[in-house]
């Protein structure tokens, strides 16, 4: 990373959700944001649920997208690296895009060294106490059997069901993701808060939880999730020196 150049973070464009039509126009705000940044980017983080279902069968991936893997494909084109997270409502991204896009997929937490600072990332699903009905539900899915069972539904049956069942989470959920709770009570300031009495972390940075925040939590450490692109539009970018959190407007 050069002094000219910089990280993004982003997480949550939910892409296909509430339905087309609405869809399309977020990814076209999300590709004019990556044209703007294109020539700054060293990387890009993409930090879960870039779309609200994503299941790769052997030879079947969910249509639409295009203008979003387009572009994603030509910044890797161009020497920019782009990191990839699952998050609950993709988990099952696999070998199809770092295939097609020559990115990394994580779908556990990682911790990255930049210019000296160390930073935890993750998608933020399932870590830190409670939630234990995500936790079980969530080792479900990512169970081998199930997921080759899930293989065996006909892909339009497959889609149509699992979309189905992430409106029906949505629509339970409501809001709740987007309502900060208190430090004492949000799960993943908990669990950074336990991974601080491991090791110093500079930056902890999330996705999941849909609502921008940077929080000092004690010794210079930040707490920060990174927002949404439903409600929020917001992002991280780290310049070398400083992180920060941004709205893209245009």
């Amino acid at each position: 990373m050069t002094s000219q150049k910089k990280i993004y973070f982003a997480s949550d464009f939910h892409l296909g959700a509430p339905d087309h039509d609405a869809s399309l126009i977020r990814e076209k705000k999300v590709v004019r944001w990556l044209n703007e940044i294109e020539a700054d980017a060293s990387a890009i983080y993409l930090m879960g649920d870039m779309f609200d279902f994503w299941f790769e069968y052997r030879n079947v991936v969910p249509m639409g997208f295009t203008r979003l893997l387009g572009k994603l494909a030509d910044l890797s084109d161009k020497g920019i690296e782009i990191v990839l997270f699952s998050g609950n409502h993709d988990l099952w991204i696999r070998d199809y895009l770092p295939k097609e896009i020559n990115c990394k997929v994580y779908h556990h937490p990682i911790i990255r060294e930049f210019n000296g600072k160390k930073f935890y990332l993750a998608h933020g699903d399932g870590l830190g106490p409670g939630d234990h009905g995500f936790k079980f539900m969530k080792k479900i899915f990512v169970g081998k059997f199930n997921q080759w069972m899930f293989r065996r539904l006909h892909p339009d049956t497959g889609v149509s069901m699992a979309r189905y069942f992430s409106r029906t989470s949505r629509a339970h959920t409501g809001d709740a993701d987007s309502k900060f709770l208190g430090e004492d009570k949000e799960w993943l300031i908990i669990h950074s808060k336990e991974e601080l009495k491991k090791q110093h972390i500079d930056y902890f940075i999330y996705g999941h939880r849909h609502y921008p925040l940077d929080l000092e939590i004690g010794g210079g450490s930040h707490y920060i999730n990174l927002g949404d692109w439903i409600n929020y539009f917001t992002y991280g970018v780290w310049d070398g020196n400083t992180f920060e959190l941004k709205k893209y407007d245009n």
